[in-house]
Order: C-alpha cells, then sequence, then structure tokens
C-alpha cells in the first residue's frame, strides 16, 4: 500500500502508538490501514456417497480439482457463503450441515472454513470458475491433482469422519514458509 484509501495521501508503515504490528498510517489524516485474513468458505457437497468435486476453470491451480469454496462477501453467513459458492460453481444447491474443518493458511493471510453439505439431488453443471463439475466416490477422488492443501485437509477429514460415524470439526495450519512437518495437524 502506497496511498491512503481515505484522503489519497501517502502512508508509512510503522507501529502505531498503543499497536504491537506494522501497519500502513496515513499521516495526513491520521488512518491506520489494518489488513486482516480474508474469509474461504466453502463445503463438501454429498449425494448418495458421491462427493461434488469442481476442476477450477480459473487462477490460481485452473485445471486443478476443489470442492465448492470462494471469498466470504459482506452480509451474509458462513453458511449462506458456502451454499452461494456452490452454487456459483457447480450450479447446484446444497444444505449446509456442520462444521468441518477450520483451515489457517498463513502464508496466504486466509481462514478456510468448511462445512459439511447434502444435496438433495443430482443437479449440477459447470459455473462460469469451473471447467467441469463431477460426482465422485472416494475412490474416484484425484487426490494428485487436488488444487490446494486445504481442500485435502477437507476431504479426507470428511472421509474419515463418514466412515466413523462422527461429525467433529478439525483445525489445523498450513504455511508454506515452514516445512511440511512443522505445519500442523487435526
Amino acid at each position: 500500500m502506497n496511498y491512503c484509501s481515505h484522503c489519497g495521501a501517502a502512508v508509512a508503515l510503522r507501529i502505531p502508538p498503543g499497536d504491537h504490528l506494522p501497519r500502513h498510517v496515513c499521516d495526513a489524516c491520521g488512518t491506520i490501514h489494518y489488513q486482516n485474513p480474508r474469509l474461504v468458505v466453502g463445503c463438501v457437497p454429498e449425494y448418495q456417497g458421491r462427493i461434488l468435486l469442481c476442476r477450477r476453470a480459473i487462477e490460481p491451480r485452473l485445471g486443478y480439482w476443489t470442492i465448492p469454496a470462494g471469498f466470504m462477501e459482506n452480509g451474509e453467513t458462513l453458511q449462506q457463503a458456502a451454499a452461494r459458492e456452490t452454487h456459483e460453481e457447480a450450479l447446484a444447491r446444497v444444505d449446509i450441515g456442520s462444521l468441518l474443518a477450520v483451515v489457517h493458511v498463513l502464508h496466504a493471510r486466509q481462514v478456510h472454513v468448511f462445512f459439511r453439505g447434502t444435496m438433495s439431488g443430482a443437479e449440477f453443471a459447470a459455473g462460469p470458475e469451473s471447467l467441469e463439475v463431477v460426482l465422485a466416490a472416494p475412490d474416484e477422488i484425484p487426490w494428485d491433482d487436488l488444487a490446494f492443501p486445504s481442500t485435502e485437509f477437507a476431504l479426507r477429514r470428511y472421509l474419515e469422519d463418514r466412515a466413523a460415524g462422527r461429525e467433529p470439526h478439525h483445525f489445523t495450519t498450513i504455511d508454506r514458509r515452514l516445512s511440511a512437518s512443522a505445519a500442523g495437524g487435526h
């Protein structure tokens, strides 16, 4: 950030009085510009034992597979965001169930929140952000072609929980600045 979005003056990166982290501060109007993590929200939609997967038509990770998810909008709940993203990416309607996973993606300054979801029917198609959409059995999931580590984490926990007949929630941290062994677990 070079200029204040409030008044247009130049900003300086420094720790404001009473704070503990560097912030972009405008000396002209005094505005402190906070940068906070963005929320990515999605779900693992299931229909008759199969999981709805989308092959991405956009960057990042164009052509790789994911579950429906995207940035939360102002004025919606986490559950509404997950349902909206499912409809946008897969033209599918989903009932959002219990919380599945919270993944802290530190290097991207994001928090990914995933829910369990149930489709009432097999109606789906590729939305503008998807090249194709499929209902995949667990043994058909393209594990080597998943777009994001958070997607793999959510899918693996979902399948483990389903097999065990439970619905806990899971937390993990992914940070590419750390080694894989230091990134955390569930």
